[in-house]
């Protein structure tokens, strides 16, 4: 996965830093996700796509409980409650991606 991919096929607004904080998280859930298998030559990008969709969950939410906090005006927004972890979010958005393909599982969720 490169950051190129990421920034130009995908479409991605992370900078290359945050892009390279986040993929090892991002890699190894879609790896999980797919259950260790290889994509083949046509669903190569679909794969890289969902590692781009976890990365960008993973940057903007990291892998813990996901909420919200307020501090004198400043306030974070993205805010899900009912237990939602980035990983959970991670997964969701990636799913999204590998629709269609051989490499979604069914049992996941």
């Amino acid at each position: 996965m490169t950051y190129q991919f990421y920034s130009e096929v995908y479409g991605g607004g992370l900078s290359e830093a945050a892009f390279g904080l986040a993929l090892p998280a991002a890699s190894r859930h879609v790896r999980w996700l797919v259950g260790g298998r290889e994509p083949g030559d046509d669903e190569l990008e679909a794969y890289q796509r969902a590692v781009c969709a976890a990365a960008d969950a993973f940057a903007e939410f990291g892998e813990g409980q996901v909420g919200g906090f307020a501090l004198g005006d400043f306030k974070v927004t993205h805010y899900e409650d009912e237990g939602t972890t980035g990983e959970e979010i991670a997964i969701a958005d990636a799913l999204k991606e590998l629709v269609g393909t051989s490499l979604a599982f069914c049992g996941v969720r």
